[in-house]
């Protein structure tokens, strides 16, 4: 699909346009029950829109997703990720199906570790980095405690 191409020739072209896109993401996809200044600095929202101009880098963020619908790999019933993987899994995402089910992560993943959290939503390391550097933390010191031999 040419979509992400052609609209992110818009917003490379148009910093109003891409504060626009970027603000409205950010708005309506955290945990800002639609107060984005309530959730985030100014000066760290017009950081965002600073990388995302200065390096035109907005189309290859929307690529990826179009690319994954249409071109992303098959799998079967068998294939399995052995990896151990936590889950992390915030309580205000952008599209309010409600929790995913566990069951369905580990048909594909060994999910070790399954946190839900009582707040934060698309973007937890700028909405609740303490919360989710903590989980990461309490992960990684399972799975080394786990190794160690006792």
């Amino acid at each position: 699909s040419t979509r992400p191409q052609t609209v992110g020739y818009g917003l490379n072209d148009s910093p109003a346009g891409l504060a626009a896109w970027i603000l409205e993401k950010w708005r309506g996809w955290s945990d800002s029950r639609g107060d984005i200044d309530a959730t985030f600095s100014r000066d760290f929202l017009l950081t965002v829109l600073t990388l995302y101009w200065a390096t035109q880098t907005i189309t290859s963020t929307m690529r990826d997703y179009a690319d994954n619908r249409w071109l992303a790999a098959e799998l079967g019933p068998a294939d399995a990720v052995t990896v151990p993987t936590a889950v992390a899994v915030f309580a205000h995402q952008f599209i309010d199906d409600g929790t995913p089910p566990r069951e369905w992560a580990e048909r594909l993943y060994n999910v070790l570790r399954w946190t839900p959290m009582p707040s934060g939503g698309h973007f937890p390391s700028a909405e609740q980095p303490d919360l989710l550097s903590r989980d990461i933390a309490a992960f990684f010191n399972d799975l080394s405690a786990a190794a160690s031999p006792q």
